[in-house]
C-alpha cells in the first residue's frame, strides 16, 4: 500500500490530475487571501475571531493554516462564521473561464 505522499507523487505525473491540482491550490490561496485580509481590517487576532465565532483560537489557527497547506477545505458555514466574526459576509459570484 503506497503512503499518502508516494500516491501525491504518482499522480502528480499524470499532466491532467496536476492541472487541476494547481487549480484547486490556486483558489485556496485566494480564499485565504480574503480571509486574512477581512481579520486584518477588522483588526482583530485569531483569537478575538475565534470567541465571536464560539470556537478557541487554536481552531482558527488551524483553519487559516489548512488553507496555507491546501490539505483541508473549509466548509461554506465555517467561512461565513469566520467573515461574520469579521464583519463580512460572504458573496458567491460566478465569471468566465
Amino acid at each position: 500500500m503506497l503512503t499518502h505522499d508516494e500516491l501525491k507523487t504518482k499522480m502528480l505525473k499524470n499532466l491532467a490530475v496536476r492541472k487541476e491540482y494547481e487549480r484547486l491550490e490556486k483558489e485556496e490561496f485566494a480564499l485565504l487571501d480574503l480571509l486574512l485580509e477581512a481579520r486584518h481590517e477588522a483588526g482583530l487576532t485569531q483569537a478575538e475571531v475565534a470567541e465571536r465565532m464560539g470556537t478557541h483560537a487554536p481552531a482558527v489557527a488551524r483553519l487559516e493554516r489548512a488553507l496555507a497547506s491546501g490539505k483541508h477545505s473549509p466548509s461554506m458555514t465555517t467561512i461565513r462564521r469566520y467573515l461574520a466574526a469579521c464583519g463580512k459576509q460572504l458573496v458567491v459570484d460566478t465569471c468566465p473561464v
